[in-house]
């Protein structure tokens, strides 16, 4: 009869440093799962940076009660610097109107939606979300030209991220 020690766990340390890359690689905020009587249930909290994740200690046997929920430290976006010009005209944002994943071009390779200076419409698409597998365009809904871009191509947002700056007499 094999010893216990041999046999392998379900959530054992390198089974979660996998799933801990695979959350990474697809942008997933959250993973639940079960085996048995064993529950493991992995959740990102905030923004994740692109920075690698520490190795996490793990306690010889997985408590099946209390959630491993790995965390990465962030800091909230500064504020943009104060520059030596006052600004004189009045910034519309652009926000994320859904949860999910930012991109500001249609596919890989091809050019962004917008960039600074361009020149948008109500209707003129600036980027696309991405949740759940579904892809969402952001329109600008507004006119004017684009001032400051706000988010990187594949970053997380949360409803209401400013994505872009417009000024409206541009």
């Amino acid at each position: 009869m094999a010893d216990e020690s041999d046999t392998p766990r379900p959530f054992d340390v390198n089974t979660i440093r996998e799933l801990i890359r695979l959350m990474s690689r697809h942008d997933l905020s959250e993973i639940d799962l079960s085996w048995g009587d064993e529950r493991i249930r992995l959740r990102k909290g905030g923004r994740m940076v692109a920075a690698p994740m520490p190795a996490m200690p793990l306690p010889a046997t997985m408590p099946t009660t209390a959630p491993v929920a790995p965390q990465v430290a962030t800091t909230a976006p500064a504020a943009p610097a104060s520059t030596s010009e006052a600004p004189a005209k009045k910034l519309i944002e652009i926000k994320s109107p859904t949860v999910g994943t930012f991109y500001a071009q249609r596919e890989p390779g091809s050019p962004p939606f917008v960039t600074v200076g361009s020149r948008v419409t109500p209707t003129t698409v600036v980027g696309l979300i991405e949740a759940m597998k579904v892809f969402n365009d952001v329109p600008a809904d507004c006119t004017g030209v684009i001032r400051e871009v706000c988010v990187n191509n594949k970053d997380f947002v949360e409803y209401n991220t400013v994505l872009f700056r417009v000024d409206p007499e541009g």
